[in-house]
């Protein structure tokens, strides 16, 4: 059993808390029964698990990390003191992972019928980021495209958010320019929103399938990126406010493409 926060392996885990590090390794630290359940179920490559005997009492937990050893990941035991030293929040459930990143290729990636991808640029909250891969999941899209200086889905806030839909979406990254090149060459739709288009996006007649491109939080889409859409969309507003949060708009218009799918299948 480790005991000394200096052990090498217990100094990697708190470097992975930074993106330099966690872009140079390929690897990431998750924590918690569940998002480490999570990443076990959908196949994510574990370099190693991270137990402290004393505060896994949960007998899913135990269970979990017999289970990974026994198909040959290797299990580091610490003590509780240890592990308290490097984990993400107080309290913690004793058990965590460090893992490797997993991405999809943009070049490679063909939408078919019935998909659904979220394109994002320059995400700053990993919180949003979380939260926007928990929702695509929970509509059945495939992923997410991350344009140029959007925040690490790996970020343990990110993942933390996403509650294990971390590992249920493809995730891909890249650059605006590449993605754009992209979009014309597969000739999929792409729809952007703003507050000044005349478009409601409770009327519009969503095409199958398509893209739905959010901005960032502070300046949502450019014009450029306007520019790309095959629809801009603006989902009304009557109150004081003049803008939703990030991950609550694109939530509403995610939702609001699957409810028109589910119309569409109940007449036919």
């Amino acid at each position: 059993m480790l005991t000394s926060p200096a052990n090498p392996k217990i100094k990697q885990i708190r470097k992975l808390r930074d993106r330099k590090t966690r872009s140079e390794t390929g690897l990431f630290y998750m924590e918690g029964l569940r998002i480490v359940g999570e990443a076990f179920e959908q196949g994510i490559q574990m370099e190693y698990l991270v137990v402290a005997p004393d505060l896994l009492v949960s007998s899913y937990g135990q269970e979990l990390a017999n289970l990974q050893q026994t198909q040959g990941v290797p299990v580091l035991e610490v003590s509780a003191d240890t592990f308290n030293s490097f984990a993400l929040k107080d309290g913690p459930q004793g058990i965590g992972a460090v893992a490797r990143q997993r991405w999809a290729s943009l070049p490679k990636t063909r939408p078919a019928h019935g998909q659904l991808w979220i394109a994002l640029d320059s995400v700053a909250d990993p919180g949003n980021l979380g939260t926007i891969l928990r929702t695509s999941d929970a509509v059945g899209a495939q992923g997410v495209i991350l344009l140029d200086q959007c925040t690490d889905p790996y970020d343990p806030s990110a993942a933390r958010a996403s509650m294990g839909a971390l590992f249920s979406q493809k995730l891909i990254k890249t650059s605006f320019a590449e993605f754009s090149a992209w979009k014309k060459q597969v000739a999929l739709p792409l729809l952007g929103t703003s507050g000044g288009s005349d478009q409601d996006y409770h009327t519009f007649v969503y095409p199958d399938p398509c893209i739905v491109l959010m901005g960032s939080e502070r300046q949502g889409l450019l014009p450029q990126h306007l520019a790309l859409c095959d629809a801009v969309l603006r989902i009304p507003m009557t109150g004081r406010s003049d803008s939703l949060n990030l991950a609550v708009a694109t939530a509403v218009v995610l939702y609001e493409i699957y409810n028109h799918r589910r119309d569409k299948e109940k007449r036919l």
